[in-house]
């Protein structure tokens, strides 16, 4: 049985997620609920929980805030909120879980699914330093989370060479010459990123603007980059290309 806690300052939020949980989820015992930040803190302490549902937006503390002052984490946290684009973008380049409000049951049982599939509780905790990491500078996340079939890696953006797509799957080129397959598409990765220092000059490849070497003009087209290899340009993509290679270089 997993022992739970919930922690939003929302009472209507906090019995429609404890509603949700006593009828779909049957292996999840709620123990306590918190309204705030300084009462989720002491609910932690207190009753040492295996998960939390923690909103990201409360008035006395975020969620987040939360998280950094709780100490030793042993605990996993799915994040519940209504929407926040920043937190969420953050949430997601730590391979975390989070559940949008209102909250869809089919939803709640994936996150829970997945949960219990992972129970590594230092891989968790590696996740949620990295979401801190990443919270604390106030910008776009620089560094991200990937998990492989055997592992998980923590890479910095300005590493990143490269990523090509591979099915379902999606293929990271790395500047210490590693290389790291992925169970996430490639369109995943580009919104994922946004406009941070990566564009998509083809269907099958994302490369980091920061390692390219060059647009080479025969061939049809295609970038040099930093470890030798040639991306191809497509056509209706070249212009872009040019002009963002161009303006980065100036």
């Amino acid at each position: 049985m997993i022992r739970a806690i919930i922690i939003d300052d929302e009472k209507t939020s906090r019995e429609a997620l404890l509603g949700l949980i006593t009828r779909y989820c049957n292996n999840v015992t709620i123990v306590d609920q918190a309204n705030g930040y300084k009462s989720g803190l002491a609910s932690i302490h207190k009753h040492n929980p295996d998960l939390v549902f923690l909103d990201i937006q409360m008035p006395d503390g975020s969620g987040f805030q939360l998280l950094e002052d709780v100490g030793q984490i042993n605990f996993e946290t799915i994040f519940t909120t209504a929407f926040d684009q920043y937190g969420i973008k953050a949430i997601k380049f730590s391979a975390l879980d989070y559940l949008l409000k209102p909250i869809v049951p089919t939803d709640l049982v994936i996150a829970i699914q997945k949960l219990e599939q992972k129970k590594n509780s230092a891989a968790m905790s590696s996740s949620l330093k990295v979401l801190i990491e990443n919270i604390r500078t106030k910008d776009d996340p620089q560094i991200i989370v990937l998990h492989t079939a055997d592992n998980m890696h923590i890479v910095d953006l300005k590493d990143i060479i490269r990523c090509a797509s591979d099915d379902y799957y999606t293929k990271f080129f790395l500047t210490d010459g590693k290389s790291l397959l992925i169970s996430k598409t490639l369109k995943e990765y580009e919104i994922m990123f946004g406009d941070q220092q990566f564009i998509r000059p083809h269907k099958s490849h994302l490369v980091n603007i920061k390692h390219i070497k060059g647009f080479i003009k025969s061939e049809g087209g295609y970038i040099l980059m930093a470890d030798g290899e040639k991306v191809p340009v497509s056509r209706r993509k070249r212009e872009m290309v040019v002009n963002i290679i161009h303006n980065f270089g100036n």
